[in-house]
């Protein structure tokens, strides 16, 4: 008899790993919509199903929430129902040995008390009021609501132009946004629940290399009213196109010698190649927009100004100036802002950092795009001083693995404390306490000091990227609501007392993605288009192929390749490989057209106007 044995899985664990898996794929894909209750019941089973059964308030006590959540759900409880499960979650988190009783407990408090009026619903109606559409999964997370799986099938079939003029119904940057969307639609994907999301932002990029030159449609017939956009960037540049398109005559107003905003001046062209980018500005320009360059808002020309001489002014600044990081010494030689350093190489103005050590304090797109300039620029050392940990920073997880492909240093959890200098003045080094990892808060791990020593990080260049601000001044002085730094608009992007002004993109929601600005101006645009008096709508008559039935067998993502990093890390040339012929027909053939089955076809599959 042997004393310890070797056990390998049996067929039944193996199962129940595979079990496991599938959920994890089904939680992932889990399309917008749900209802909370129905979602929370079938949790709390699963929870009930890993108990032991040891103690009694997770034996007992998870069971009697589901039964009570199923009477909610089945619209056979009370008021008082609510208030049982509430005290019932409350008494097994206090109470349950172990995370599984303790943990399920609490997420059923968490959401009882944030979804009360959907309990509340169920047990007023007697049924489910969610009225769930069970919508296309990557329309409703693509905040531009662009019709995905339009594009893709028109992708497979090779009518790239087709594609790029769905694309602009709502979006009309899809070279742009083929380069650097971050592409929040394929986080719900239902591929997920297959194998793994299609690559959408990559075929969106296929559009766009292989279409040509596709002109805009033409403009609505002139409606006499004229409106000013005041930026022009993603959003002013979006919203001066659909307005455009609806008879209004545009004028932009841009305070740079080109138009793009951050698209040109903060995104270096390795990531977006410029004249991708003029792809799309000409085709806006198409429409008829007119645009006056180097003009300051508050300098060259006031508010009131546009006003009296506008029909309606819209506010699209964007959010271009800096944060500091409040340190002394902050304003030597050697310091700068990673907005502003981004800029002068935009604008050809280089700086030369061979030999040098560079610093960049922060952890987002911006930093990454910083410290792989930096690379290009011939500097000797590039490290990112980040005071978190890799898993908490907000950049890309691709930008992250290309910087260090690259040979960028990451130094994390380091908190910067101070700025040396030399004897003439110059920065020389970056003062930083160490940090550790600590409690965590509204879902983010927070850090706090770790007790050891400060030390100094060496560097001749220091490039601060922990964010960035708006120039609010002349709008508040013009009566312009503002606050903590936003401008602060109803929801329609307007303002009480102030009629004929609307604002949009960052400067109205704080630094986000292009693609949210884009859904900004799509807001916007409508509803300076009501203001005026007119409700034009915007449409694309494109004809989507019909779904090919085909088996969804399980076959890899296609993912865009990169040039080797020891030959792009000396040029700005552009970093990504658009796909082959075959990888495009594979990828675009990996859609599961949820425009058409499932749900999607009881209301048409899809929005054909906004």
């Amino acid at each position: 008899m042997s004393r310890l044995e070797l056990f390998t899985p049996g067929k039944d664990q193996l199962m129940i790993e595979s079990l496991y898996k599938n959920l994890e794929q089904r939680i992932v894909a889990s399309p917008p919509g749900l209802c909370p209750v129905d979602m929370t019941r079938a949790f709390i089973e699963m929870c009930h199903a890993q108990t032991c059964g040891k103690c009694t308030p997770c034996r007992v006590g998870l069971l009697q929430l589901k039964h009570m959540l199923t009477d909610v759900l089945n619209g056979e409880a009370d008021y008082d129902t609510l208030d049982l499960i509430e005290e019932t979650a409350a008494s097994i988190m206090q109470t349950a040995d172990c995370a599984i009783g303790y943990e399920a407990a609490r997420m059923v408090w968490r959401v009882s008390h944030t979804c009360r009026d959907d309990f509340e619903g169920h047990i007023r109606n007697k049924r489910c009021t969610c009225m769930t559409s069970q919508p296309v999964p990557c329309v409703a997370l693509c905040p531009a609501h662009v019709d995905i799986p339009g594009y893709i099938a028109l992708v497979h079939a090779g009518r790239y132009a087709d594609a790029i003029q769905l694309i602009r119904k709502d979006n009309p940057f899809p070279s742009t946004c083929g380069f650097i969307c971050e592409h929040p639609c394929e986080a719900r994907c239902r591929r997920n629940m297959v194998d793994t999301s299609v690559n959408i932002r990559g075929l969106k990029r296929v559009a766009s290399d292989l279409a040509g030159t596709v002109p805009p449609p033409p403009c609505a017939p002139s409606t006499g009213k004229k409106v000013a956009i005041v930026g022009g960037g993603p959003s002013g540049l979006a919203s001066a196109y659909y307005l455009q398109l609806m008879g209004h005559q545009v004028t932009v107003l841009e305070m740079l010698p080109k138009l793009g905003g951050m698209l040109r001046y903060g995104i270096p062209n390795y990531r977006l190649p410029k004249d991708q980018l003029e792809k799309d500005t000409d085709a806006i320009l198409a429409t008829g927009v007119k645009v006056i360059h180097n003009v300051k808002i508050g300098v060259d020309v006031k508010l009131d100004d546009l006003r009296r001489d506008y029909d309606a002014v819209l506010i699209t600044i964007g959010a271009s100036t800096d944060k500091k990081l409040g340190l002394p010494n902050e304003d030597a030689p050697g310091i700068m802002s990673a907005v502003g350093f981004l800029r002068n190489v935009s604008l050809g103005n280089n700086i030369d950092l061979t030999g040098q050590d560079v610093a960049v304090v922060g952890g987002g797109n911006v930093s990454m795009d910083a410290v792989r300039t930096a690379v290009r620029l011939g500097a000797k050392k590039v490290s990112i001083v980040y005071r978190r940990r890799v898993a908490d920073m907000t950049a890309l997880p691709a930008e992250i693995e290309a910087a260090i492909a690259e040979g960028v240093e990451l130094q994390t959890l380091v908190a910067p404390a101070g700025i040396e200098l030399d004897e003439s003045g110059h920065v020389s080094g970056l003062r930083v306490t160490p940090q550790m990892i600590s409690k965590i808060k509204d879902g983010r791990a927070s850090v706090t000091a770790s007790g050891a020593e400060e030390y100094v990080i060496p560097c001749q260049t220091l490039i601060v990227a922990i964010g960035q601000n708006i120039e609010t001044s002349h709008y508040q002085e013009s009566g312009i609501p503002v606050e903590r730094g936003k401008i602060i608009t109803l929801p329609n992007g307007g303002f009480n007392g102030i009629p004929d002004v609307f604002a949009g993109g960052d400067c109205a929601s704080g630094p986000a993605t292009v693609i949210k600005a884009i859904a900004a101006a799509k807001v916007t645009a409508a509803n300076i288009d009501e203001y005026l008096g007119y409700h034009h709508d915007i449409t694309c008559d494109v004809e989507i192929p019909e779904p090919e039935i085909s088996d969804p067998t399980p076959c890899g993502r296609v993912e865009l390749t990169e040039r080797e990093a020891c030959e792009r890390k000396n040029d700005f040339d552009a970093v990504e490989n658009c796909m082959s012929e075959k990888e495009i027909a594979q990828e675009s053939g990996r859609c599961l057209r949820c425009d058409h089955f499932g749900f999607g076809i009881f209301k048409g599959g899809r929005e054909r106007l906004w």
